[in-house]
């Protein structure tokens, strides 16, 4: 758990935060910085895409270190990387490169900058071949690279007024919502399309279904004729999507920040009848620690912080929705999060719980954190100390932990409960957790799908058997 990732300013006005991480959101394509993803039985992340000559290029070594244990060497305008005893030499500004005595071509010319091989997209397929010993599949539209044959596979079928799809695996996509549309996009799941792009069935109420891949992103957008709701099912393999319950409470893009101090903002009026986006109060707010620029701790060669934590995040929001418990991540991809954006989304979203997840390689099991709060002056006017935000709320977040705790127990898993002086959970205005998962006996179970299913189990049941005593009635 680094700290890096948890420091900020004791004091800080609410009325001047402008946090737009959004929870429920329109429909749309995939936008941002252009990203390069890649899918493996090991490892699924992304990678960022620059342009140099009008081709698309990305850092090799970033690809590399992945899959093994690298070595790179540069010399003037020559670079070399070693993996698995293979190494191939490059010239900057060369296409011909060399693979022990042999030569071959890339498509583009190969880049040197500050030390970093740069190589095109494209030119994958020829490259992670020589290195993995395996086959390499490029989707160069939406750039999505497929090492080996990781892919999941779906279907999809009317049930009633209901659409089910199932999954090969289990997935967990960030879902967005708009009048007659349902949209679900998959950032880190090996999505491939069922051979057509777009379905039509024999409903009036959901008509049609569009697979796209955009970005690094796959999606399936849902067409309906009322607004649409999903419900996880089978362990993350299937997904029904229906017409949202009757009733459902208006969505705002963003959840309303709780003002504290600061005056009551005037009543909203009501949204159209026309334009309705069902929407669920939530439950738990998920983090999973660290992401883009932030590694979190290198757990191994092949294996950082923020990628496990992201992968424990989703089966815990996976899990809770398979009880019934509405849940969010404060992050679905590899994005840069201060923590200062994390507490402001968190108390945004008015939910009951927050749950940070980190990973360490030191000990054994799960720890489970609570706030330690400081000593803090008194708030004045409309400024507040978020040092101490906490300060109403530990006995909840006591209840929590406790909770997690003794289901982790339970399934025969080391447990502690422990209290520091942690950010963001100082600064927030909900019952908040910290939950750190530490190794059964070796590295490798950090990203074992066992061991991380077991954790998001427990945090889980341990939430909803705690429900009740996590706020005030």
């Amino acid at each position: 758990m680094h700290s890096r990732s948890m420091h900020w300013s004791r004091y800080r006005l609410r009325l001047c935060v402008c946090i737009c991480l959004v929870i429920s959101a329109p429909v749309s394509g995939s936008s941002g910085p252009k990203q390069l993803t890649i899918f493996s039985d090991a490892a699924s992340f992304s990678l960022p895409v620059r342009e140099q000559g009008g081709r698309e290029y990305v850092d090799l070594m970033e690809i590399l270190r992945r899959f093994g244990r690298t070595d790179t060497r540069s010399d003037h305008d020559r670079w070399r990387v070693t993996l698995n005893n293979l190494t191939v030499e490059f010239k900057n500004g060369k296409t011909r490169f060399k693979v022990g005595k042999s030569d071959a071509d890339l498509s583009a010319p190969f880049y040197l900058e500050n030390g970093m091989g740069y190589v095109t997209v494209d030119s994958l397929t020829t490259l992670l071949p020589l290195f993995l010993q395996t086959q390499v599949t490029l989707h160069q539209n939406s750039r999505r690279l497929f090492v080996g044959n990781p892919a999941v596979h779906f279907t999809a079928q009317t049930s009633g007024t209901a659409l089910v799809l199932n999954f090969s695996s289990a997935v967990n996509p960030s879902i967005s919502t708009e009048p007659g549309k349902l949209r679900m996009s998959f950032s880190r799941e090996p999505l491939v399309a069922p051979g057509t792009e777009r379905l039509s069935f024999d409903s009036k109420v959901i008509p049609s279904a569009v697979y796209s891949e955009e970005n690094g992103t796959a999606a399936i957008t849902v067409n309906g004729s009322a607004p649409l709701f999903a419900r996880f099912s089978n362990d993350g393999r299937t997904i029904n999507i229906s017409p949202a319950p009757q009733g459902a409470a208006q969505a705002a893009s963003t959840p309303t920040v709780n003002q504290g101090n600061a005056p009551a903002a005037p009543p909203q009026a009501p949204a159209p009848a026309s334009s309705p986006i069902p929407f669920v109060p939530v439950f738990a707010v998920i983090d999973p620690a660290h992401g883009g620029d932030d590694q979190g701790e290198q757990l191994s060669p092949q294996l950082a912080e923020k990628d496990v934590t992201l992968a424990i995040a989703t089966r815990i929001r996976q899990e809770l929705q398979a009880r019934g418990m509405t849940a969010v991540l404060l992050r679905s991809s590899d994005i840069t999060l201060a923590a200062d954006q994390r507490a402001s989304a968190a108390n945004r979203s008015q939910a009951t719980v927050y749950i940070a997840v980190h990973a360490v390689s030191l000990g054994s099991g799960v720890r489970v954190y609570t706030s330690l709060l400081p000593a803090s002056g008194d708030s004045r006017g409309p400024f507040l100390d978020w040092q101490t935000a906490q300060s109403g709320y530990r006995t909840f977040s006591q209840a929590a932990a406790e909770s997690v705790a003794a289901e982790v127990s339970r399934r025969q898993m080391k447990s502690r409960t422990l209290v520091a002086p942690l950010q963001p959970l100082n600064n927030l205005e909900m019952a908040s957790v910290a939950v750190e998962l530490a190794p059964r006996s070796t590295i490798a179970d950090l990203n074992s799908p066992n061991y991380q299913q077991t954790l998001a189990e427990s945090v889980a049941a341990g939430l909803a058997a705690a429900h009740d005593r996590l706020r005030k009635p």
